[in-house]
Formats: C-alpha cells, structure tokens, sequence
C-alpha cells in the first residue's frame, strides 16, 4: 500500500524582550542557575502578573506578518499541569481567545512547486524553566532561568505533505522573526522550537490517522531525521497489524530514534480556565495601522530587488536576502564600496564556506561592513590578488579585535607583485628550466599553460598579478 504523511507543527518562538512577560526578571540566555527569576516568574504565593507591552507588540507584528486576523480583544487562561520545571503547577497561555488567527505562508520549494501552509492560531504563553540533569544519571537540577520568558506558539493546520515543506516553512518563519526583530530565532539555544505532529493515511484518503507528536526539536537536521524515523515507524506498525497510539514522543538525537513520553494530553486535561489576574487586552484599530506601517522588507521582497537592481542571480539572491543578518552585511557593504558583484563573490565563497565549515549561524558575524567594503577596494585596487585575499579574509573574518586591514597586509608582505620586468624573469628561468613542457604546449598541448602559472606563483609566494603572469606567459612560450 502506498501512504501519505500528513504533519502538522506546533513552533515556539521565544520574543526578544529584555524582561520576561510577567514581570521584570531578565530574559538574557545563559547566566548562573535560578538568577533571572523572582517571585513572580516561580509563582509564589501573594504575588500577581503585569503583562509586558512590548510582548504584545512583538506577537501582533508577528502575527501581520503571517497574514493573520487579528483579534482585538483576547485574553490569557491558565493552563494547569505539574511538572519539575513549572514551579507553580500552571502556565499562563492563550487558548478561547488567542490574539491571532486564520492566517498563512506562502512557500516556493526548490524544485519550483509552491504550497500554502494555513496557520489555525499564533498565541502568546510563558515559557517554563528547564532540568538539568546529572551525568550519573541519578540527579536532576531545576533551573528556573527560563520560568516566563515569552513566547509565540504558531500553530498550523494539518498542511505538510513532505519533510521539504517543514524545512522551508520554518526557514520562512525564522526568516521573518529575524528581519521583524523579534526574535534571534537561535535554535541551539531554545529560541526556537518545533513540536512535529505526525501521522500517516492511505494515499488519496481524506481520513486522518492517528498522529503522534514529536516535542521540543530543535535543530533542522534532527528534525528531518525525526520525520523520516516516525514515518518508517508507523508504516511498520500498521502494515504489521498494530495500530499508531496518540502519545506524545521525544527525539532522541545519539539513537536517532523517538520514545513514548506520556499519553497524548487533550485540552480538558489541562483544566484551562480564564486567568483571573490578567485582565483581557485591546488592540486599537490605530495600533493595527501602525504595526502594518514598521512592517519591514522581508526575504523575498529583497532577493526580487537584488536581482532586478544590483544584477544578481535569483539563486544567490534568495540565499543572501534568506537571514537578516547576511543581508545586513551585504547590504551595508555594498552601499560603501559599489561594487555587489565583488562583495556577491566574497559573500558566497568566503563568508557561506566560513559558516558551513565552523557551523556557525549568520547571527555570529561579527564582520564589520566597514571592514569588508575597504577590503573590497583594495582587491579591486590590484593591491592583493584574490588567491591572497583569501587568506586576508579569513584573518578579518574571524578576527576577535577591531582588523587592522593595511597592517596585516604590510606585516604579512602581501602587496601584488605587478612588475613586469620581475615576472618576465621568473618566467624566463622557469622556460629555461622546463623546455619539455615548453615543447608540449608549442606541439598544441595548451593546458600546460596552468603548470607555468603555478609555477610562477609559487615562486613569487601568491602575490603576482595573474592578468600579467598571464599576458607573459603568452609572449614569452610563443617566442622562437
């Protein structure tokens, strides 16, 4: 029998805040266990919530930005469960009157296709904290750091068909928490998260399956691994006479595999009831209109204008316009030295290579537009060839101080040899020193061409200028 994957993801984007959406505690990543949390955010007794503006701000813009309806009235509820890193037995989340909802993203795939991913609901909720546990395996530490931290839960509608969906559609939703400055989006630190609910049909059924849900996964390539795990093990399960249980499982990345936690909960096992401490929150028609008016140029916008205005190709574009932070540096750059090809060739060979290799997000640059621009100039100056350059990029790339560009050039005597009666001796020696190879290419074996010019530049340690390494070479093995 042939099946259908039919998922549907629940994605917690952590808002970047400065304080936590209840009280005042600080929501910066890291710190010493149980620092950044006070009564409030641990729920002690006596103590009441204050609602942070800015959250709502943040979760309204996000919200405009994936094409929702905005609610103007909604309200917080209680969403009662015990667990170690939830110290008061609740959460505050939104569930009879989230603030959006009906909404949509639009994905185009790589091969061409194009989908829409309908979005049910995005609501806003506290984070709990997190446990730590021992090495030994016989310990457990509450740290409470994360305790109300907000969040946004964007909730979809059933609409995945394949593993390339997921990934473009959270590409997207990163992508555009990023550019709206809402969020870092930093999955290896939490701040963005994946539940996938997963289940599996007939093909060309209507019916859905019984679906299990995946919690926390927070890494693109864990959760490609998770889908394809869970989907090989409900087909197993069923074509083998078994039936799919609702629960809920984790991701266990070292074993690659998923585990039962906990039986699937449903809302009435929550006890949701309003939250008595908030009151409900309004959103004027005036605020609507302003958060749509911040609203920035988003990926596809810029990847349209890079092509059509700075002549680039749609495939780098997308890459490029894709993370804020690569734009920003693009961007900036190019304003300074106007020249996008050169600042195109350095992004996509240097900076991607740098990323990719160290596994580094775009967010970690630290690379300064000011820095590259001059970097640019002097390449385009014929100051420093680019095989050189290289070698000066990844020293200014990963430089931990402010880059002494021109220093590091002089230091390292890596000026382009551009003298001409200089390489014409270099050459001459090398003909001289090779007259089979010299033989080969007057016989019409013209690749040879390329051992001189390795030649040439070994001798002259990298720094010659190709164009005339070239240009002599011409003249001088079609002498005689």
């Amino acid at each position: 029998m042939e099946w259908e994957l039919v998922m549907g993801l629940e994605v917690h984007i952590e808002l970047a805040t400065k304080t936590k959406i209840f009280c005042g505690c600080s929501t910066e990543f890291g710190g010493a266990p149980n620092t950044h949390c006070c009564p409030v955010c641990t729920g002690m007794p006596g103590t009441l919530p204050v609602l942070n503006r800015q959250v709502v701000e943040y979760a309204v813009r996000a919200g405009l930005a994936l094409n929702c309806d905005i609610n103007r009235y909604h309200k917080f509820d209680r969403k009662n469960y015990f667990y170690p890193d939830l110290t008061k037995a609740y959460q505050i989340s939104q569930l009879y009157l989230p603030f959006a909802q009906n909404g949509h993203v639009d994905l185009k795939l790589k091969n061409g296709d194009t989908s829409t991913i309908r979005i049910h609901e995005i609501h806003m909720e506290e984070d709990a904290g997190k446990l730590i546990h021992s090495s030994y395996g016989d310990e457990t530490y509450p740290d409470y750091n994360r305790c109300g931290v907000p969040l946004i839960e964007i909730v979809s509608e059933p609409d995945f068909r394949t593993t390339e969906e997921v990934i473009a559609y959270l590409t997207k939703l990163k992508s555009i928490c990023e550019y709206l400055d809402i969020s870092d989006c930093k999955m290896e630190e939490g701040s963005m998260r994946a539940d996938v609910n997963l289940s599996i049909r007939p093909k060309g059924s209507d019916t859905l399956g019984t679906r299990t849900e995946m919690k926390n996964i927070n890494s693109f390539k864990a959760i490609e691994r998770a889908i394809a795990y869970e989907t090989k093990r409900q087909i197993a399960l069923v074509e083998d006479g078994g039936r799919v249980v609702q629960e809920t499982r984790r991701w266990d990345e070292s074993k690659a595999q998923t585990f039962a936690m906990r039986s699937k909960e449903n809302a009435q096992d929550y006890r949701y009831f309003p939250e008595p401490d908030l009151p409900p929150v309004r959103i004027s028609e005036e605020e609507i209109a302003y958060y749509r008016s911040i609203c920035p140029e988003f990926a596809e916008q810029k990847a349209e204008r890079y092509v059509s205005e700075l002549g680039l190709s749609a495939e780098d574009a997308a890459i490029l316009a894709d993370s804020k932070y690569l734009a920003e540096l693009f961007e900036g750059t190019v304003a300074i030295c106007k020249d996008a090809a050169e600042v195109r060739y350095w992004m996509m060979t240097q900076v991607l290579y740098f990323l990719n290799e160290r596994n580094l997000q775009p967010a970690d640059i630290t690379l300064a537009a000011e820095d590259f621009a001059a970097f640019v100039q002097i390449v385009k100056a014929g100051r420093i060839n680019r095989q050189t350059g290289k070698t000066v990029f990844e020293a200014m790339f990963f430089a931990e101080a402010p880059f002494d560009l021109e220093g590091y050039i002089r230091e390292h005597d890596l000026e382009q040899v551009d003298d001409d009666a200089l390489i014409t001796e270099t050459i001459r020696a090398l003909i001289a020193a090779n007259p089979k190879a010299v033989e080969q290419y007057r016989s019409g074996q013209t690749k040879i061409v390329g051992f001189f010019v390795g030649q040439t530049m070994k001798q002259l340690k990298g720094k010659a200028n190709p164009a005339t390494v070239n240009a002599v070479l011409e003249r001088e093995l079609n002498q005689g």
